[in-house]
């Protein structure tokens, strides 16, 4: 089997457990795992170039192959970036676990970073007037933990796929094979919504057939703790605008008359939710699936984080009374943005034509997209809304008091696995050896990823194995990757290759 361990040599295993023996193959090892990062970094993977994403699924591809791993990519019918796929067979291995994570990256606008976002930059802390950028290709290793590796994607995904290389590495090093067979799925459109996964999925079930998915995304508990999640919220998302006169009005001249769309939007979202994120239309959670003694006990176990995520985001209280984690775990309105008339320097005193709010719900189990709409559109029916889905015509508007066009987008289910499944206790078990005391367990992440496939599709358990930094930026300007975090991700990673068992 050809085998390449970053082009360096391997370490002997005098080390008295796997993760002190991953540590040592770490700690010398750390400028060419950096380097790995570095490069994929450079390839700009973002799902709408399909430059960017086949260039980076053929690196990963011949990655995946020089460690012994036979490779595949798979594409839609229609095409779509590529999903690479590799399959390593653990002789006398009773079980296969997938680990899966996704190579592309949000699109970037240049002009919101501090420097190129597709040529990374090591600075010594997170991005201020006082951080200093690190020559780390001439430093001398090891690197300092806190330092922090800037550019798209460094941490949406690619940190997980360079952690589970490392990983594996590392295990090879000190000659230890894995406890299971391995298969990995790399998607390259996660970030555009993964419009065509579940055809993919679908198609090669017998390739993907297996145990356990691990899913490589997300950050870790705030406190910084290592973590697991065993599921996460779904989303769908709302467009509505609403409509006021068909041109701008003199507000002196017809103020108090004529209907002011923007007023009307602020009155319909009041009516949809409250100031401490109460969702007010009625039956809106009855599917909610109730949490379980045990879930409730492990988000009891978390560490608490509040207090300090007030001082770091400089707000003066956070909506309902209940901690972060807890108020993740029930279904969310969020208002993404409200658009109309001008403010400022270009504000007039005018009536405004329309208003433009635009809206995302995150959905819990057992919640589906379909039900939220429905819900939805019957309330604001009550309140005197006539919903349409195309631009009103003025027979339309004549006829109705207060119209909206809705536009629905997006949309798919919430998931959330058994915390006590052998798999669980499994995984569980391993994560904590690696970290050396017990890691964060979270029923469910806030943010949504479509993990649903999976266990829709395989019917197998679904587990989230979340690395990189909460304050990484991700989906934003200047997104990083603090050092540390990655570290502890190889240990996590090369502790669930080599100790699970069930």
């Amino acid at each position: 089997m050809l085998f390449v361990l970053m082009g360096l040599a391997a370490v002997p295993a005098f080390a008295s457990s796997i993760p002190q023996q991953v540590n040592t193959y770490r700690a010398s090892h750390e400028p060419a795992i950096i380097g790995q990062l570095d490069e994929l970094t450079r390839f700009k993977s973002v799902a709408a170039s399909p430059d960017g994403t086949g260039a980076a699924a053929t690196k990963l591809e011949s990655l995946l192959k020089s460690r012994g791993f036979e490779i595949a990519q798979f594409t839609a019918a229609h095409g779509s970036p590529p999903v690479v796929f590799g399959s390593y067979a653990t002789p006398g291995a009773k079980h296969t676990v997938v680990f899966y994570a996704h190579y592309d990256g949000q699109p970037v606008t240049p002009s919101q970073w501090s420097s190129d976002p597709f040529v990374p930059v090591m600075r010594d802390e997170p991005l201020s007037p006082s951080a200093k950028i690190i020559d780390w290709q001439n430093a001398k290793p090891p690197f300092d933990p806190e330092w922090r590796l800037f550019g798209r994607a460094v941490a949406d995904d690619k940190a997980s796929i360079v952690a589970f290389l490392a990983a594996f590495d590392a295990l090879k090093a000190i000659h230890r094979e894995p406890s299971v067979n391995i298969k990995v799925v790399w998607e390259g459109e996660e970030e555009a919504g993964s419009p065509h996964l579940e055809e993919i999925l679908k198609a090669h079930a017998k390739e993907l057939s297996a145990d356990l998915w691990l899913i490589g995304d997300g950050p870790v508990n705030q406190s910084r703790r290592q973590t697991l999640y065993f599921g996460a919220r779904g989303a769908v998302d709302m467009e509505a605008t609403i409509y006021g006169p068909l041109h701008a009005l003199h507000d002196g001249h017809y103020g108090n008359w004529a209907p002011n769309p923007a007023v009307m939007a602020a009155e319909m979202i009041a009516s949809l939710r409250d100031s401490d994120g109460r969702i007010l239309v009625p039956g809106f959670s009855d599917d909610v699936r109730p949490l379980t003694a045990a879930e409730r006990e492990a988000i009891a176990k978390l560490p608490p984080v509040d207090d300090a995520l007030r001082r770091e985001f400089e707000i003066g209280r956070s909506e309902g009374g209940e901690s972060l984690t807890a108020s993740t775990m029930r279904p969310a309105l969020n208002v993404r943005g409200i658009r109309s008339g001008a403010v400022g320097a270009e504000a007039a005193n005018a009536i405004p034509v329309d208003a433009v709010v635009s809206v995302d719900f995150r959905l819990v189990p057992d919640q589906t997209p379909d039900g939220v709409r429905a819900k939805v559109e019957k309330f604001l029916a009550s309140k005197g809304w006539t919903a349409v889905s195309d631009t009103p015509d003025a027979a339309t508007r004549l006829a109705h008091p207060k119209i909206v066009k809705l536009v629905w987008s997006g949309g798919y289910p919430g998931y959330r696995s058994d915390m006590s499944t052998p798999e669980a206790r499994a995984v569980i078990a391993a994560a904590n050896d690696a970290a050396g005391g017990p890691v964060a367990l979270l029923p469910m992440m806030g943010g949504s990823v479509p993990i649903y496939l999976f266990h829709d599709i395989f019917k197998v358990p679904v587990i989230g194995l979340p690395i990189v930094n909460h304050d990484d930026s991700q989906h934003a300007a200047n997104e990083n990757l603090r050092l540390k975090n990655l570290w502890d991700g190889i240990d996590t990673y090369a502790a669930l290759m080599a100790e699970m068992t069930w």
